[in-house]
């Protein structure tokens, strides 16, 4: 019999991390149920995720699923100039997805029945011996343990500490798709089997491709990109944030839903400013969207029964690729936890908080000093390994 059996656990937040918390916690004998905000199925926005080990682990150890069947991988490294001569590239293999393929894989081992959507959590209570957890909707649910993967604006966050605070980089990221297959034959054969940056003062770009809905072939991928560019912070920020809408986004601005005229400066821009590959990717986007690049991170991940994980706890720019790495380790780490504390998850909680404030800060001052590289000082240069991905440290 396991330690968790008849144990219930409440998951908030539906997404890649909440996901995989929640299969853990069901492996260790959790009566889990995941309680998604949106009232619609995720789609990820069509964005890419680098493949790093712990996001992978699922798939490697304990599902029937294969990540080959849902990556791409390349075996370069390479810097573009504006004139797309080839500056820096080494060999370097790296796999990707695309945050809807990943998510949707796995949501189908998890299941819908106790997936809910559309239920807003908003606050909580907890003593002793259960964790009561309170949603707009009017409905309540209690649990033995509750585990917050509400993301960057994490309620649990609010809750267990206050005065971590979204903190505005200095700089957006502008981000899109376009299927391969619709770029030109020296564009895809300039990027297909790469990772590909162009770096220019203040500014750098970063393009690899990733599966599309039709699967990972050549007629599927998509060639996914990161774009970073200053705005100040003050009235062009929040004008910038105001969708069609007129609703301002505080983290993103959805696809069809940022004002033309930004969409058409930054078309103009691109192909004054990068290399022409680079342009044709970024110029050829229906509809690309804004990420408002942000910094916040608690100073505490546990409390009671209570846990924090993912950017919940830490949202980290994303330029180490680490972010959903970051939440699959917290997740397996906390399953680790459970399972040597033996049924005791208050001593649990408190074995696993340390490391993961300890992994969480080290992440975060790595990226903001390579943002800061990038975006501000121009010290980003090509090949230098300091500036490898990885959750650990560069390269790790």
């Amino acid at each position: 019999m396991n330690a968790y059996d008849g144990a219930t656990a409440a998951v908030i937040g539906g997404s890649i991390g909440g996901l995989t918390t929640a299969l853990l916690l069901r492996d260790l004998g959790f009566s889990v149920d995941v309680f998604e905000r949106t009232p619609n199925a995720l789609d990820g926005r069509g964005s890419g995720i680098v493949l790093q080990p712990d996001t992978l682990r699922w798939f490697t150890e304990r599902s029937e699923q294969h990540p080959e069947d849902l990556s791409t991988s390349t075996d370069w490294v390479q810097y573009l100039d504006t004139d797309n001569s080839v500056v820096h590239r080494e060999r370097t293999r790296w796999s990707y997805t695309s945050w809807g393929t990943f998510y949707r894989a796995l949501l189908g081992d998890f299941g819908t029945d106790h997936y809910h959507l559309g239920e807003f959590a908003c606050g909580f209570d907890q003593d002793e011996r259960r964790v009561t957890v309170r949603f707009v909707s009017g409905r309540e649910v209690s649990a033995d343990l509750v585990v917050f993967a509400d993301g960057i604006t994490s309620v649990g966050r609010e809750r267990l500490d206050p005065a971590a605070a979204l903190r505005y980089s200095g700089y957006i990221g502008w981000r899109g798709t376009v299927p391969e297959r619709e770029l030109s034959e020296d564009t895809r054969e300039l990027l297909r089997n790469s990772i590909s940056y162009t770096v220019v003062p203040h500014s750098h770009i970063t393009l690899y491709p990733i599966p599309g809905d039709g699967g990972t072939g050549p007629q599927d991928r998509l060639m996914n990109y990161v774009w970073y560019r200053n705005v100040p912070e003050g009235p062009d920020l929040s004008e910038l944030r105001i969708d069609k809408r007129g609703i301002p986004g505080t983290v993103s601005v959805h696809p069809d839903q940022v004002q033309d005229r930004y969409v058409d400066e930054m078309r103009q821009a691109a192909r004054r400013m990068l290399s022409p590959a680079a342009a044709e990717v970024v110029t050829s986007t229906a509809t690309p969207y804004v990420q408002v690049v942000t910094d916040v991170r608690a100073s505490r991940m546990a409390e009671g029964r209570v846990a924090l994980l993912g950017d919940a706890a830490c949202a980290a720019r994303p330029h180490a690729a680490a972010g959903t790495a970051k939440a699959a380790a917290d997740a397996w780490a906390l399953s680790a936890a459970l399972e040597k504390a033996a049924g005791d998850i208050g001593a649990a909680l408190r074995a696993w908080e340390p490391a993961q404030l300890e992994l969480s800060a080290r992440l975060l001052d790595r990226v903001v000093a390579m943002g800061n590289r990038s975006q501000f000082a121009n010290t980003w240069t090509p090949g230098d390994p300091s500036l490898r991905f990885g959750l650990y440290g560069p390269g790790l």
